[in-house]
């Protein structure tokens, strides 16, 4: 091989090619295993998708059929980089049920919320930085920040949700350091995967140790209005314009196909935002955008917001019924609104040894550890509770309680199976969001 000729191992010729963040990308340790899971005969309470079956598909159907006979010619071209001005309208429309008073200036339109955690990380995250996330976290947004070299740091929460104490002692520890802290990641509202919400007690404290020490807080929001028995709570951005960056998605309230979501920042953040976008991507689809703006045009999407949390309600009582009845050596909280159950194993088991088995028994779940930066988690595990039937939850946990019987009287037996390596982080796929 001569000076020119690139080098690297026998599996890839490219490898010492590679940027040095590229190297901090991993793929899901569990991924291949989910690769079972679309079997009908395998009950998934691993997947954070929606009801799409809930959905009036016949109508959509109709409204996509006229934006593409009426409006195809602009639906079908590229579009603005800060995203359709009609949609971002709608999307004012939208926050203002969680008491955000914003302009559609504000607003930049992104390929998903998923998009817009990258484009804030490319923004503020060089080599070292650190993120202080809650412990856990949403695996995504760790998968995100990994791969831009940042360091993260866990927080705590309870059942209220982010300890504001817990906090400022982190913070205060971090600036000790000497360790530059760029942003708080939350997910307040019912927490993924935690389940739990931040109190609204909590919620201005959280903002003023924020802002304090000079952390800008990064509020990802995509289950705010799907509450079960209770209208949405304010948002973190309502009460702080200039110190949070809030991040919205159609992905939850309507439909992921379609991959449209957004973030609303301070003026000189969000200019920053709109370039990032424009070197990623050009342009947010204008199909999407279009068709989400037809929708939230013709359709009651507010009356489908409300069936959907009657659904999820639904599904969330099936699940704790299930856990009730066969799962008594287990804890878990128990969530008003959003997609998860967090589930505390009994003492001893590690949720990731336990998942090749759990698939040989016809169920799947996603390992708490995928939800630390640090290899936390062992004897947690995250159920969804979104996209099965009440029957298939409850045939799902049954199966599941099965597996940790057979694991506890295996530790019984020989003794505790041990912890993971420390520092391994589950990367998302589809089938984890």
């Amino acid at each position: 091989m001569n000076a020119s000729e690139p080098r690297g191992n026998r599996l890839d010729p490219w490898f010492d090619s590679y940027a040095a963040r590229a190297h901090n990308m991993r793929a899901s340790e569990v991924r291949a295993l989910f690769s079972v899971v679309d079997r009908p005969e395998v009950v998934s309470l691993a997947g954070g998708m929606p009801y799409i079956g809930g959905l009036p598909l016949e109508e959509i159907g109709e409204m996509m059929k006229r934006l593409v006979m009426e409006r195809g010619e602009k639906a079908l071209q590229y579009g603005s980089g800060q995203g359709h001005e009609e949609l971002r309208e709608h999307i004012v429309e939208v926050m203002e049920l969680e008491g955000i008073n914003a302009h559609a200036d504000d607003v930049v339109v992104t390929t998903g919320s998923q998009q817009a955690l990258d484009l804030v990380t490319n923004i503020f995250i060089d080599p070292g930085d650190v993120v202080v996330a809650e412990a856990p976290s949403y695996v995504g947004a760790l998968g995100v920040f990994r791969a831009h070299e940042a360091e993260v740091v866990h927080t705590p929460m309870d059942a209220d949700g982010l300890i504001p104490e817990d906090l400022e002692t982190t913070l205060a520890a971090l600036k000790a350091e000497g360790k530059r802290v760029k942003f708080l990641y939350t997910v307040p509202n019912y927490h993924n995967p935690g389940g739990v919400t931040l109190s609204l007690e909590r919620r201005p404290k959280v903002l003023e140790i924020c802002a304090r020490y000079g952390v800008l807080v990064l509020e990802d929001n995509p289950y705010g209005l799907l509450g079960f028995d209770r209208e949405p709570l304010p948002a973190m951005r309502s009460m702080s314009e200039d110190g949070v960056v809030y991040l919205g998605s159609f992905s939850k309230t309507f439909a992921p196909g379609f991959r449209v979501g957004w973030a609303v920042a301070p003026h000189a953040v969000r200019e920053k935002l709109v370039l990032a976008s424009e070197a990623a991507i050009l342009c947010p689809s204008n199909a999407s955008q279009l068709a989400i703006s037809t929708y939230l045009t013709h359709a009651d999407w507010k009356g489908q917001i409300k069936k959907f949390r009657e659904q999820y309600r639904e599904r969330r009582d099936a699940m704790i019924r299930a856990l009730e009845e066969y799962m008594p050596s287990a804890s878990w909280n128990v969530p008003d609104g959003g997609f998860y159950v967090w589930v505390k194993l009994p003492d001893g088991l590690d949720s990731k040894a336990m998942l090749p088995r759990a698939v040989t028994a016809r169920v799947a779940y996603v390992p708490g550890t995928a939800f630390y930066y640090d290899g936390q988690g062992t004897n947690y595990m995250r159920l969804s509770y979104c996209y099965p039937t009440p029957e298939a939850i409850r045939e799902g946990v049954r199966r599941l309680a099965g597996v940790i019987d057979d694991e506890l009287e295996t530790v019984r037996i020989f003794g505790t199976n041990g912890g993971r390596p420390s520092g391994q982080v589950d990367f998302p796929s589809p089938n984890i969001v």
